[in-house]
């Protein structure tokens, strides 16, 4: 049980969370901190939190347990402002996309990593955002990543094993920097493609002829282009190096099949799409 949730930034991640752990009866209390009152107000009257405070300090006195779901570009300045007031026995854990960059940012922000600090990352979400998109069921069967460093109490790292488990999550663990690049691959490289996608066909000429013919499977590999732009603008800049290295091979590939095209070399366009295919069958059946 926790005796007092904090979630700072009750967005679509935060909100799912407290809603699952309300659900669940795991909660004697939640509490919401951001910076907007009328978005926390609206996570009130909605059943999502308990009660508010936009002073992070404030927010955490007497909890237990705190989730910080903001973004990368913000994580610091919240370590910073919950450090003086974090009860002795308070564990913090993280929603970010990236780890190299969270943990450093608990470094400078806390002096060192506390022993209840345990890095995190649930792999769920859609592409909207804000407290009402918010869903009890949004991380049931789904993939949430802990990152324990070597400072990390064992302690800590199993409450937030057992608080995502509630909620419906199946707990994997990894290294801070196989996770970034695991993740620059799975998740960073395509929401980058589907927004510069959309970018370049909204920059053409007949943009409006562009997508009001577009087909579904248009729609389907664009519909991430939604996403909160600040949050993944947060998250190239957080996990470049990675990224970076995804998108140098992706652009070398699609460099291949660009001469396959321009030469008409059947044969290699076909391969590229059976290898394809056969990938993508053979995984979504798991």
């Amino acid at each position: 049980m926790i005796r007092r949730l904090c979630v700072v930034g009750v967005g679509l991640i935060g909100g799912s969370l407290a809603r699952a752990l309300r659900d669940a009866g795991y909660c004697s209390e939640i509490v919401g901190c951001g910076r907007r009152v009328e978005h926390l107000q609206e996570a009130v009257d909605l059943g999502v939190i308990d009660r508010f405070d936009t002073d992070p300090a404030r927010a955490v006195q007497g909890a237990d347990m705190i989730v910080v779901c903001v973004p990368l570009g913000a994580m610091e300045a919240v370590f910073r402002s919950i450090a003086p007031a974090l009860a002795a026995d308070a564990v913090v854990t993280d929603a970010g996309s990236a780890k190299a960059c969270v943990v450093a940012a608990a470094h400078r922000a806390f002096g060192g990593v506390p022993p209840g600090f345990v890095p995190g990352h649930p792999i769920a979400g859609t592409e909207k955002s804000g407290v009402a998109a918010s869903l009890a069921g949004l991380y049931r069967n789904r993939t949430v990543i802990l990152t324990p460093l070597p400072e990390t109490s064992p302690a800590a790292t199993a409450r937030v094993q057992a608080m995502w488990e509630v909620a419906g999550a199946q707990v994997q663990y990894m290294d801070v920097d196989h996770h970034d690049e695991v993740l620059a691959a799975t998740s960073h490289l395509p929401h980058v493609l589907a927004f510069q996608m959309v970018d370049t066909l909204a920059r053409m000429s007949d943009e409006d002829e562009i997508f009001r013919y577009a087909a579904g499977g248009f729609r389907d590999f664009t519909r991430i282009a939604s996403s909160d732009p600040v949050m993944w603008r947060d998250i190239c800049l957080a996990n470049g190096t990675a990224l970076l290295a995804m998108l140098d091979r992706y652009r070398s590939d699609l460099d291949h099949l660009a001469d396959a095209i321009r030469s008409g070399d059947g044969a290699a366009i076909e391969r590229v799409f059976r290898n394809a295919k056969a990938a993508r069958d053979r995984h979504n059946e798991r």
